[in-house]
């Protein structure tokens, strides 16, 4: 029997391993592990086509894009498994090179794949401010998707979301870079595990300000000044490369003063690896290489993009090779681009997966792939983040209801609709066809299953989402008449078809409710009877009327499989909302930007209408009352690299146990460039007891104080810092300031990202 080759050997370390590995492949090879296909292209009937794959995949291949996630064959966990592995042997044992392939799929609100949890979108579980349940969360998920195969989620979305006419806001974890960062952060730990080797990989996207886009137009040409582009938009991803240490990162679609990300050699190798230290891979958004050509105008052909992709630092295109095969190949010949640059990102995956393991453990137990998919742990999880993301925005006392009421009217399109409580990346969005892939609870079904038996509950549809017909609201105000309360289930339907108002590429021009929803809401108000909304979102909504004219408003964004259970709870007082808004509601489109965290000279008011938003960053009220005080900052005067200890306490006063965000705010009001009225620098969700109190205490180092100067250093200047403690951005129920003393210091690159918190 021959040796095994030298990058076999368990004995030798990882860069030895790819430098022998990549010494031994054809130019071929190279350009294929640079490469993806989607699974579809080498399977019939939803099996592997043995000669389909023989032919394709004859040179290797980097990556294999979405087996269970695929909606043309609609894969059980086992078949997906079985097809992983098939492939995986094939390529081990039929390629030359016999080198494994990783597997991607989406993950952004659970494993997008047939039968896995779908837990609340990302902008509901930005609603939770919990990192530990997003981790928790984020571990189930890793759980699945290696089940079947997978060993890299495309996700979290790390956009600063700062333009709600975006449809991927819903996508995002809200308008502030601190909270997105440590929500993020949280994310990936869960996702790539605390194994050795990364047990999954995370791909934090889009590299970078995909959130900001001209118009709320996705793909759109970006418009940030670099100070702000580096202070808001890349903190989330420098905290995800040296916090989190994520192993992968997908680039954004648009372009920031006329160059595209995909083509910035700035951003993606001077930035994120010369700057930060990243050591993983980059994958393109998909066909965001080809857009070089077909979009951004800046390369003639496939092979001119594939060589600014390539030299900016993209390692993979995906999900399918278009510029990095034969264009690429061509550049190669021709002396366009250096096999050395090749070689950097060949050795840059293989390295991926050697840490990962693959080239010795390549398979996985297909027949127990089913049983760890949507168990009644998982499914407790999802009924848990769905409970902790709801944010009861306005409450005059009707709220919660008595189970025994007499009768009630449950009024809307999204009240008895599934499919309509999920996001845009959960696989029953994706499908083709009405149907849930997973057990849904729709908020119509979770209210029935709290009343009593002899509560009435009277339902009727009333209208569609989007849409002019009224022919249902004479039979919804029938129902409301003879009922006691009327809930009104309105809002949105999110996903990627043009039956869809929000997600990827449904963008819009209003925050109004879509269709006719507004319209009967109004109806149903006139009619005396007290009227709840509530809300299946993806985006901040225009609310004004409603907000002036409905008792009570309870916001669920898309809150996933478990979402009807936790709406109901919520309705009915089993479970009290301590949610918080990671995005500020505005009173009018008109508005936008209205994040919390602008400049002075911002808030100015229009004519007719106030400058403030209708529901502001951090905003969530309880059916308890929490009392906060005894502020303590120590001590009064710090260096630039010292530690403020900040110390309050919260007590419940109400009667009844709930949860509590606390929010901490700092403002530098005189610097050398223009600073923002307050910037959010910790936060901490707590469940006190009536009567309970806490001490919490916030550790703040003074490089969280840093800034961007005006010769574009990174610096904490010395000077007094005011201290705001709250329950939103605006409901601020502590103040206090305290002093950075010495001279300006320039911060290092390992600086302190984040405020330490305890709570005793």
């Amino acid at each position: 029997m021959g040796r095994e080759p030298f990058y076999l050997d368990p004995k030798i370390d990882v860069d030895h391993k790819v430098e022998d590995l990549v010494r031994r492949m054809t130019l071929r090879e190279k350009l294929a592990q640079l490469g993806s296909i989607p699974v579809t292209e080498l399977l019939a009937d939803g099996k592997l086509s043995v000669k389909k794959a023989r032919r394709l995949l004859r040179n290797g291949i980097g990556q294999i894009a979405r087996v269970a996630g695929n909606r043309t064959f609609e894969l059980e966990p086992n078949e997906a498994a079985e097809i992983c592995n098939s492939i995986q042997k094939l390529l081990l044992e039929k390629t030359r090179s016999k080198i494994p392939a990783i597997v991607h799929e989406e993950c952004l609100s659970g494993f997008m794949a047939k039968g896995a949890t779908t837990f609340p979108q990302a902008i509901g579980l930005a609603s939770t401010w919990d990192p530990e349940l997003i981790q928790n969360m984020t571990s189930v998920i890793r759980k699945q998707m290696r089940a079947t195969g997978a060993h890299q989620g495309l996700s979290p979305v790390l956009d600063v979301a700062r333009d709600p006419r975006w449809g991927r806001t819903e996508e995002t974890l809200g308008e502030d870079p601190y909270l997105v960062a440590c929500m993020g952060t949280a994310y990936i730990k869960g996702l790539q595990g605390d194994g050795a080797g990364s047990e999954m990989i995370a791909t934090p996207k889009h590299f970078a300000a995909h959130g900001f886009g001209e118009g709320g137009r996705n793909c759109a040409s970006v418009h940030v000044p670099l100070r702000e582009f580096r202070e808001v938009f890349l903190f989330p991803f420098e905290a995800a490369i040296k916090e989190a240490k994520a192993r992968s990162l997908m680039n954004a679609y648009h372009e920031i003063d006329g160059i595209p990300c995909a083509a910035s050699r700035d951003l993606l190798t001077g930035i994120l690896r010369q700057e930060w230290g990243f050591e993983g891979f980059v994958v393109s958004d998909y066909g965001s290489i080809k857009m070089l050509e077909t979009l951004h105008n800046v390369a003639a052909d496939e092979k001119e993009a594939a060589v600014q992709a390539l030299e900016a630092g993209i390692d993979v295109e995906l999900p399918n090779v278009m510029c990095y095969g034969k264009p690429l190949l061509q550049a190669v010949k021709e002396g366009l681009i250096s096999e050395a640059t090749l070689n950097e990102a060949v050795s840059r995956v293989l390295r991926a997966k050697f840490l990962l393991g693959i080239f010795k453990n390549p398979y996985v137990d297909a027949d127990k792939a089913a049983e760890l998919f949507d168990t009644s742990d998982d499914r407790a999880l999802a009924l848990q983040a769905a409970r902790e993301s709801i944010v009861l925005l306005k409450n005059d006392g009707i709220l919660p209801f008595n189970k025994d009421v007499d009768s009630i009217a449950v009024i809307g399109p999204n009240a008895d609709n599934t499919r309509n409580l999920l996001g845009d990346y959960s696989y029953t969005a994706h499908l083709s066809r009405e149907s849930d892939a997973v057990p849904i609870v729709s908020i119509l079904a979770g209210i029935k299953r709290k009343v009593s038996r002899e509560t009435k509950v009277y339902y009727v549809k009333g209208c569609d989402v989007t849409g002019t017909s009224t022919e249902g609201f004479e039979d919804a105000v029938e129902a409301t008449a003879k009922s006691d309360v009327v809930v009104a289930v309105v809002g949105e339907r999110s996903g990627l078809s043009t039956s869809d108002v929000s997600g990827e590429g449904r963008d819009r021009t209003s925050l109004k409710l879509p269709g006719v929803q507004e319209e009967i809401v109004r109806t149903l108000c006139k009619t005396g009877k007290p009227v709840i909304a509530v809300l299946v979102n993806g985006r901040p909504l225009n609310l004004s009327w409603i907000v002036e004219n409905c008792s009570a408003i309870v916001e669920s964004w898309f809150p996933g499989e478990e979402g009807g259970t936790a709406v109901a709870e919520v309705l009915f007082g089993d479970y009290n909302p301590g949610g918080k808004l990671p995005i500020s509601f505005p009173f009018n489109v008109g508005q936008v930007p209205l994040h919390y965290s602008r400049k002075p000279s911002s808030f100015r008011d229009y004519v007719f209408t106030k400058t403030q938003p209708l529901f502001p960053f951090g905003h969530g009220l309880s059916y308890t009352k929490f009392e906060y005080g005894s502020l303590s900052i120590t001590p009064g005067k710090v260096g630039p690299t010292g530690v403020v200890m900040i110390s309050f306490g919260v007590e419940n006063i109400g009667d009844r146990a709930g949860d509590e965000v606390v929010q901490l705010y700092i403002r530098d009001p005189v610097a050398s460039v223009s600073g923002l009225v307050k910037e959010l620098k910790g936060f901490n969700r707590m469940r006190l007891k009536p009567e309970e109190k806490r001490t919490v205490r916030f550790r703040l180092s003074m490089d969280q104080l840093a800034f961007y100067d005006r010769y574009m250093r990174l610096v904490v200047e010395p000077g007094i810092f005011e201290v705001m403690v709250g329950a939103s951005s605006e409901d601020i129920r502590l103040k206090g300031s305290f002093e950075v003393v010495g001279d300006v210091k320039v911060v290092p690159p390992n600086r302190t990202l984040f405020t330490e918190v305890t709570a005793s």
